[in-house]
């Protein structure tokens, strides 16, 4: 089961739910199994991302962070794992692999429009307020 490691912790520790150990070579990734099917109210989400220490230590990330697990989704959790190291990496049985946090969402009604208002920060996009 998913378990908060602290009592603030926003995020649950989820763990790999194998047979037999997984290798990841150097930039291998893999849908790695977690045995956790979850139901989540209408208006949540639960949010899957890497834990910082897989990261910093090992380089091993969530690929698609953060992965959805959308509300009427009832299949397996996965964790897409991958290896940004040099190094081989060993996925165990009951290894924490990830961690998912459950959040509120609200979904949103488009209406095309002719021309937008206008703003200060107009069409600045990537880098536009500089470096100071």
């Amino acid at each position: 089961m998913p378990a908060y490691a602290t009592v603030q912790s926003a995020g649950m520790d989820l763990r790999a739910n194998i047979d037999e150990p997984i290798v990841l070579k150097p930039l291998e990734r893999r849908l790695i199994p977690t045995g956790l099917h979850i139901a989540l109210p209408a208006g949540y989400e639960a949010q899957v991302r890497p834990r910082s220490g897989l990261a910093l230590k090992k380089g091993i990330t969530v690929l698609n962070s953060p992965g959805t697990v959308d509300a009427d989704y009832r299949g397996e959790v996965g964790v897409l794992l991958i290896n940004l190291s040099q190094e081989d990496f060993v996925v165990n049985d009951g290894e924490r692999i990830a961690q998912m946090v459950i959040a509120r969402h609200e979904q949103a009604e488009f209406i095309e429009v002719e021309v937008l208002d206008e703003t200060e920060r107009g069409e600045g996009g990537y880098g536009h307020t500089g470096v100071k």
